[in-house]
C-alpha cells in the first residue's frame, strides 16, 4: 500500500505518554518516509467529526523532540463514541439523522488520510477499529495503528500501557506531600484516592513506589518523625475483598498506637456499592457517552472517608486525589524507552499496511506486536497474587483474598 496522508489523534482521558507518543510518531516518519504528509485532528474524534485538524509543518518536524518534555497532549482530547449518535448530536457534531461513522469516514476520505494513528485506551482504539470496518465496507481501504494509553494499566492484552508508569511514580510523589499532613490534627486520617476504574494497578504500584522511597529514608522517633507514621496502612482495589468491619478494627488499632492512618484508594474500590447506595436514595448517577459512571461525581473517596472515619474516632479527615496531577505529567525514562519502541513500530506497521494496536502482547509470550482489533478490551483485572504485591500487603498487614469473580 501507498502511503501519501498520515493523520493522527488522541483521545479518552489524559495520560503521561500522549505529547511524547506524537513526537515520536511525527520523528519516525521523518526519518523513515519524509515524503508523507502528516495532520492531527483536534481533540480527538470531536476534530474528526468537525474536520479540525493541523498540518504538521518543517518547523514542527525538526521541533518534534521538544514534544518528549511535556505531559498533556498537544493536539488535543476528548470522549466522544463515534457509535452513539445521539451524544454526537446533542453535542452538536454531527446533525440529526446522520451517523457518526459516516460523517468520520466522509472527512478521513475528504482529507486523503490512508493511516490513521488513534493514540488512547480501549474504547480510543475499538472506536478505531469500527471506524476502520465501517470504511471497508464501504469500499475505502484506511490502515488504522493504535497506540495503547492508559494510566490503570487495564488494556488486554497488553502487558504495559503507555504512561502508567509515570502516573505510579507521579502518584507517589504526590502522597508524600499529602501523607506529610498526617501531624496537622489529632487522630488524623488521610485517603489518597488514585485513578482506577476497573483497576487497582495504579494504586498497587504508586503504593509500592512511595514504601520504596521510604526505604530511602532516615527516620527521628524520639521527636515524633517516624516511619510508622509515614507508612501506607491500607490499601484498597476493586480487586480485593474488603470487609469493612473488619479492617476498621484493624486501623482503630493504627490509629490508637500511632495516631493516625493512610489510606491509598483506587477510585473504582467499592463503586457498585456506592452506586446502588446513591441510586437506592433516588439520586441520579451521572454517566459519560460510553456508558462509565462519572467517578468525580460520586466522589468515592469522600464515600470511603465517611464509613471508616467514625469507625477509627478520627478527629480530622482528608481525602485527596492526585489523578490530574498524575495523567498530565511528562513521561519518565520508562515510559519514553517504552513509547520509543512503540512508535517505531506504528510506524513500520503502518508502512506495511498492517493494522492493529501496538503491545507486548500477554498472550503470546510478551512479543511486541499489532495486535488485532477485536482481541481489545478494557477492565483487565490487576493480578492481586503477584509477589511484589502481596509482599506489600503483608508489609503493612493487611488481608489479601481477592474479591469474587477477580
Amino acid at each position: 500500500m501507498s502511503v501519501r496522508r498520515v493523520a493522527l489523534l488522541t483521545a479518552g482521558g489524559f495520560a503521561p505518554c500522549l505529547s511524547s507518543a506524537v513526537g515520536g510518531l511525527i520523528e519516525r516518519y521523518t526519518e523513515l518516509a519524509p515524503e508523507i504528509d502528516i495532520i492531527a485532528y483536534q481533540h480527538g474524534y470531536h476534530g474528526l467529526l468537525t474536520g479540525t485538524s493541523v498540518t504538521v509543518d518543517a518547523e514542527t518536524r525538526a521541533k518534534a523532540g521538544l514534544l518528549h518534555r511535556f505531559g498533556g497532549s498537544p493536539i488535543g482530547n476528548s470522549r466522544v463514541k463515534l457509535t452513539n449518535a445521539k451524544d454526537c448530536v446533542k453535542r452538536g457534531l454531527v446533525q440529526e439523522g446522520q451517523d457518526p461513522l459516516h460523517v468520520a469516514a466522509e472527512q478521513l476520505k475528504s482529507d486523503g488520510v490512508d493511516v490513521l494513528h488513534t493514540i488512547g485506551g480501549d474504547d480510543t482504539n475499538t472506536t478505531a477499529a469500527d471506524l476502520a470496518a465501517y470504511l471497508h465496507e464501504n469500499g475505502y481501504e484506511l490502515t488504522v495503528v493504535g497506540l495503547p494509553k492508559t494510566i490503570d494499566n487495564d488494556v488486554v492484552p497488553i502487558r504495559q500501557s503507555l504512561g502508567a508508569w509515570t502516573a505510579a511514580e507521579e502518584a507517589a510523589g504526590f502522597a508524600r506531600n499529602i501523607i506529610g499532613e498526617h501531624r496537622s490534627g489529632n487522630r488524623m486520617l488521610i485517603v489518597h484516592e488514585v485513578m482506577g476504574r476497573h483497576c487497582g494497578w495504579l494504586t498497587a504500584a504508586a503504593a509500592a513506589d512511595y514504601r520504596k522511597w521510604l526505604d530511602t529514608q532516615e527516620w527521628v522517633p524520639s521527636i515524633g518523625l517516624s516511619r510508622e507514621r509515614w507508612d501506607v496502612h491500607a490499601v484498597f482495589l476493586p480487586e480485593l475483598a474488603l470487609d469493612v468491619e473488619a479492617e476498621a478494627k484493624r486501623l482503630r488499632g493504627v490509629m490508637d498506637e500511632i495516631g493516625n492512618v493512610n489510606i491509598f484508594l483506587s477510585e473504582g474500590a467499592g463503586m457498585h456499592e456506592i452506586v446502588a447506595q446513591l441510586e437506592a436514595a433516588g439520586e441520579t448517577v451521572e454517566r459519560d457517552p460510553f456508558g462509565h459512571v462519572k467517578l468525580d461525581t460520586i466522589n468515592p473517596g469522600q464515600w470511603f472517608a465517611k464509613q471508616f472515619a467514625e469507625k477509627l474516632g478520627a478527629e480530622k479527615v482528608m481525602v485527596q486525589k492526585s489523578g490530574y496531577f498524575s495523567r498530565a505529567a511528562a513521561a519518565n525514562a520508562e515510559d519514553l524507552r517504552l513509547i520509543k519502541s512503540m512508535t517505531d513500530l506504528a510506524v513500520e506497521c503502518a508502512l506495511k499496511g498492517e493494522a492493529g494496536v501496538i503491545g507486548h502482547d500477554e498472550e503470546d509470550e510478551g512479543r511486541l506486536k499489532a495486535i488485532a482489533f477485536p482481541r481489545i478490551a478494557g477492565g483487565k483485572a490487576f493480578d492481586v497474587s503477584q509477589p511484589w504485591f502481596v509482599e506489600l500487603l503483608e508489609g503493612i498487614g493487611q488481608p489479601h483474598a481477592p474479591a469474587s469473580g477477580s
